[in-house]
């Protein structure tokens, strides 16, 4: 059981920004995989090789700018470097919708396993100083009592993150499967994976967000039953705002 008389002094991590994110692993990838496969320019591997280079170049610097372990970094860079390989070595197109959806079913896995852990990943998500000010949320729970009632919504709430992962799954598998058809190594193949690349934006991340904005207020609701605080208690900025 967590122990809610204790305060947190976790520092808040550096952070990419979702624009960049979006710049480095799928706008200038894309457009290289779109404008630079054909004979006439780089070619399909090089193309390629070029494109996965943004992303793993990104995700490394974003790793080391964070100077700590990231599981959903790592695994991110593992799945760039699976599709590297599935092109590299020309494999049939089924094996990138599969890999498409095992990433983020592997996450929704870890979410489950790790959820009663202190390596819960809600609460590196959501739950955590960047986002509230945890330590008064847990101090407000010890005074209340009600740590075991919002113990059973937080882990609710982990549920609902691990059902979005494999929901991503599904679509994940759904959209490879139905863009991306042709022979890996091939000018059709990059330009098909660009075109799966862009359309993973609205047709994934969207409805992911969405779902995340929902688990948020689930929690939000929940701390807020537990606690009686309200919003600006609960949330970090505020609370960084007040003591500055």
């Amino acid at each position: 059981m967590t122990d809610y008389t204790m305060t947190t002094n976790a520092k808040p991590q550096k952070r990419s920004t979702p624009f960049a994110d979006l710049v480095f692993s799928i706008i200038i990838p894309s457009i290289i995989l779109l404008k630079l496969s054909s004979p006439d320019s780089l070619g399909a591997t090089p193309a390629l090789l070029l494109a996965l280079a943004f992303p793993i170049s990104w995700g490394l610097y974003s790793l080391l700018v964070n100077k700590s372990f990231n599981f959903i970094a790592l695994l991110g860079l593992v799945s760039v470097g699976l599709t590297g390989g599935i092109g590299l070595l020309k494999l049939d197109p089924q094996w990138l919708a599969i890999k498409e959806a095992t990433i983020p079913a592997l996450i929704g896995i870890a979410v489950l396993i790790l959820a009663q852990t202190k390596y819960s990943l809600l609460n590196w998500l959501v739950f955590n100083p960047t986002i509230m000010n945890v330590e008064k949320i847990k101090a407000r729970l010890a005074e209340t009592g009600q740590g075991k009632h919002f113990e059973s919504r937080l882990l609710i709430a982990t549920y609902y993150l691990a059902g979005t992962f494999m929901l991503s799954a599904v679509l994940n598998y759904v959209l490879a499967k139905w863009l991306v058809t042709s022979p890996a190594g091939s000018e059709a193949f990059n330009q098909e994976l660009a075109k799966m690349t862009m359309m993973s934006y609205p047709v994934i991340a969207i409805p992911s967000t969405l779902a995340m904005i929902g688990i948020i207020y689930f929690l939000w609701k929940s701390i807020h039953t537990s606690t009686g605080l309200e919003f600006e208690e609960i949330m970090a900025g505020n609370h960084n705002e007040k003591r500055k």
